[in-house]
């Protein structure tokens, strides 16, 4: 029995569960993947958006501008990379310059800080790579990057660690009520209960609304594309990039990593099919085209990874947030598309107010751990290295030569992770093969090092869902 259950464990759910372990609750969170950040979450453009684009007096955004300011706090509490780099929107043509003026207007009506519209030299002078037939831009100085991923990660060890449950390889199947108790039935047969149900499943967010509740909205995935490159080309832009927005989407944007990288993308295709996750040679073409016009210095022979996800876009035109008219204590957070991710924390503060006015009893937990801590030995001063591996000489072993990660950072992600701990799990938390090779050179000596930490089979390491069997056996 839970006070209160959380259905899906990307960012939304990871925020909720983090903010309700402030509090003397019984608290979970249930995924139907192996892992947690499975699917928006670990594919989407790592980006906290300032907040000038969502329509003023829309939730997104309200939710934007509060979650933006939010990051800094969050990200040095849980050690998770974060960088403000700013954002530019380009102008081309005088139609362009009304869309930014009309942004300018609507982001300072959103209380959005610090806008400016450039000129053509001041945008040439903030970024020299970009197209010379640029004639203006609107600057937002309080967009940032993050690691979506490893922010989710973060929020959820830390919830974990402060008392929360995580239920993984948990699909739910069916939602029945009995008096005040919700019963929750998973495909293997289990059955849990809660007080409360959060429903933050994402694209999955409608077939769960419709168990328990009334059909009053439908998720439509809306498939994007994206190019990772090298960090070769890491110099070419300083800040987030985007065209002039359209009715479906941002644009194709050029925007840095938090790890040196450049990323470019997404194209927006509007789609059935839930599961749709391959890439196409067209919206990949389509992609290196419509970027063109804002640079032609992208060199995407250096490209090392493309990939794809999907965004929950609604029929209702804004995050559906609130607690069902109809079904007392079912709670949605659906349609969490773009700006979701920048406004996660503050949807995750919201939903605490949402349940107070439900009846929830909400005491502080007054033994709530805020802090988190991931060593990284690339981001550590040459004494710091140096008395870290005289105290732990797994520190000194080098596993991962393009990310410089070590095997004392693989062992403590894999000692701290929760659930089952995958190839692709181990990537995702602390970076072996992230860079050029791609896990050329460091996979297999992930793999060794996460069957002796597990004392398992080589062979039962997965890459990362349960069907991806890596070895089968030895050759010879």
């Amino acid at each position: 029995m839970y006070d209160v259950l959380i259905i899906g464990a990307g960012v939304i759910g990871a925020s909720i569960f983090r903010e309700l372990t402030k509090y003397n609750l019984k608290v979970a969170v249930v995924e139907k993947e192996n892992d947690v950040a499975m699917g928006t979450t670990k594919a989407n453009s790592a980006i906290i958006h300032a907040g000038y684009d969502p329509k003023c007096g829309t939730l997104m955004a309200k939710y934007n501008v509060r979650g933006n300011d939010m990051f800094e706090k969050i990200c040095s509490e849980l050690s998770v990379p974060f960088k403000r780099i700013g954002s530019l929107v380009l102008a081309f043509n005088n139609e362009d310059l009304k869309v930014i003026k009309d942004l300018f207007i609507n982001g300072n009506n959103n209380g959005v800080k610090g806008l400016e519209i450039l000129n053509k030299e001041e945008v040439l002078s903030l970024e020299p790579n970009i197209s010379k037939e640029v004639i203006g831009a609107l600057y937002a100085p309080t967009a940032g990057i993050i690691g979506p991923f490893e922010y989710t990660i973060a929020l959820m060890e830390n919830g974990y660690k402060n008392g929360g449950d995580i239920i993984l390889e948990s699909e739910v199947v069916s939602i029945d009520k009995l008096e005040e108790i919700f019963i929750i039935k998973i495909k293997d047969g289990k059955e849990i209960k809660a007080k409360y149900i959060i429903n933050a499943a994402g694209i999955y967010a409608d077939k769960i609304h419709n168990m328990i509740c009334k059909e009053k909205f439908k998720i439509i995935p809306r498939k994007g594309e994206y190019y990772v490159m090298d960090k070769s080309q890491g110099n070419i832009v300083n800040h987030t990039i985007f065209p002039c927005p359209s009715k479906v989407g941002k644009g194709i944007l050029v925007t840095p990593t938090v790890h040196g990288n450049i990323l470019v993308g997404p194209n927006a295709v509007d789609l059935e099919d839930k599961e749709s996750l391959n890439t196409t040679s067209e919206g990949l073409k389509y992609i290196r085209k419509s970027v063109a016009h804002i640079t032609e210095k992208i060199d995407f022979k250096e490209s090392i990874r493309t990939f794809s996800g999907l965004r929950a876009t609604s029929t209702i035109n804004d995050f559906i947030i609130g607690e069902d008219s109809e079904v007392k204590g079912f709670i949605d957070v659906a349609g969490i598309k773009s700006p979701g991710l920048s406004s996660a924390p503050a949807i995750a503060e919201d939903i605490i107010k949402l349940l107070r006015n439900s009846g929830l009893n909400l005491m502080k937990n007054d033994n709530f751990i805020e802090v988190r801590t991931q060593v990284r030995m690339s981001e550590l001063s040459p004494l710091e290295k140096e008395e870290l591996i005289k105290n732990q000489p797994l520190y000194g072993r080098m596993i991962c030569r393009c990310e410089g990660i070590t095997e004392g950072e693989i062992v403590d992600i894999i000692k701290n992770s929760f659930g089952k701990i995958t190839l692709d799990g181990v990537k995702r938390r602390c970076r072996p093969g992230m860079g050029r090779c791609q896990g050329g050179f460091c996979g297999p000596r992930v793999q060794e090092i996460i069957a002796r930490e597990l004392n398992i089979k080589m062979e039962d390491v997965l890459l990362e869902k349960n069907d991806s069997i890596i070895l089968y056996g030895k050759s010879k």
